[in-house]
Order: structure tokens, then C-alpha cells, then sequence
């Protein structure tokens, strides 16, 4: 098990997840729930997320073989898409999901796109590609992160009442700024890929 891999995986994937900033969100999108609905319907949704980041985590590099595209394309691609979460987050300008009645929201929009969004799935195809044999490392990242993040939204309503909205733009701003930097690090890596070799 490549230790590093590992660690980059679960900060990548429980950054991207954004499990604080996004308790007002399941608070919303739960809300005239009991506590037992509400516990329902973040299990599934984490399930959801993290059936769907392992799919694409094992299945990425064949869809990449298939259409051509280099790692350090996508490294580069993804590091930007990762820059542009990052700075959402900083700015305080992530989107809002919209809430529609009859809708499962514990698939859409709490699994995806909150918890697995586009740049959660391409960090862990990158993230695959590390080493010769990432497949444990990446798995358990991905399973580390999902639970951490699972336990928060289970206390959601403690959490809530305990650190504020101030709390919450706090921790959202500086998560924002650890995902800056990874995604710096990782548009770095394919350009040097693509540039330089």
C-alpha cells in the first residue's frame, strides 16, 4: 500500500466532498425529515458516492485509452477544474442545488454532483494513475474519506448549532485553499509531462 497515495486520496475526497460546507444543504434538502429519515438518506447518499467513485476510479483509464487522451492532458485538465472548485469555495460562490419535489435527493444533488462531483471523480482516475499499483491505496482513501465525511453529516444538526454560519465559512474557505494547492500541484504534473519530456 503506497501510504502517500493513500493520503492524497482521502484529503482530495474529503475536501472535494465538503462535508461542512454542505450540512446546510442536507439541512435544506431534508428538512421536515425525522432525525432516522434524515440518517436514511445520508447513507444512501454516501453509499451512492462512493459505489460511483470506484466505478470511475477502475474504469477511467479505459475510457481514457479509448479517446485518445494522455495523463498529463487530464492532469492538467483536472488540476484547472480543481482550481476553479478551489476558488468557488474561496469566494463563497458554490452553487445552491435546486430542489425538486419527487426527487430522490439522497442521488441528486446530495451523492452527485455534492459528494462525487466532476472534480472528486477526476482526482481519483488521476490519483489511480500514480503508481504501478495504486488500486488498495486510492480504495481506501476513497472508503476513509467517505466515512469521515458520513460521520459529520450524521451530526449535521449538533454541527450546525455548534459552529455557526461563521464556523462554516471559515472551514469552507480554508479547505478552499488546500484544494488550491493540490490542484496547483497536480496541473503541474502534467505540464511538466506534456512540456517537458
Amino acid at each position: 500500500m503506497d501510504t502517500s497515495v493513500l493520503i492524497q486520496t482521502f484529503i482530495a475526497v474529503f475536501v472535494l466532498a465538503d462535508a461542512v460546507g454542505n450540512i446546510p444543504i442536507v439541512l435544506i434538502l431534508t428538512k421536515g425529515k425525522t432525525p432516522e429519515e434524515r440518517n436514511k438518506v445520508i447513507d444512501k447518499a454516501i453509499i451512492v458516492a462512493i459505489a460511483v467513485l470506484l466505478l470511475f476510479a477502475f474504469t477511467g483509464q479505459i475510457i481514457l485509452n479509448y479517446l485518445e487522451i494522455s495523463m498529463g492532458s487530464l492532469r492538467v485538465a483536472g488540476g484547472l477544474l480543481l482550481l476553479l472548485i478551489a476558488l468557488q469555495m474561496l469566494r463563497g460562490e458554490l452553487d445552491t442545488p435546486i430542489i425538486e419535489e419527487g426527487r430522490d435527493v439522497a442521488i441528486t444533488p446530495l451523492a452527485l454532483p455534492l459528494l462525487a462531483g466532476p472534480g472528486t471523480l477526476t482526482t481519483v482516475m488521476l490519483l489511480m494513475s500514480k503508481t504501478q499499483s495504486p488500486h488498495i491505496s486510492v480504495l481506501v482513501g476513497i472508503v476513509g474519506a467517505m466515512l469521515v465525511t458520513w460521520l459529520i453529516l450524521r451530526f449535521c444538526n449538533y454541527i450546525d448549532k455548534w459552529i455557526g454560519a461563521e464556523g462554516e465559512v471559515i472551514i469552507t474557505q480554508l479547505l478552499g485553499f488546500i484544494l488550491a494547492a493540490l490542484a496547483v500541484e497536480i496541473g503541474s504534473v502534467g505540464i511538466r509531462e506534456l512540456f517537458l519530456r
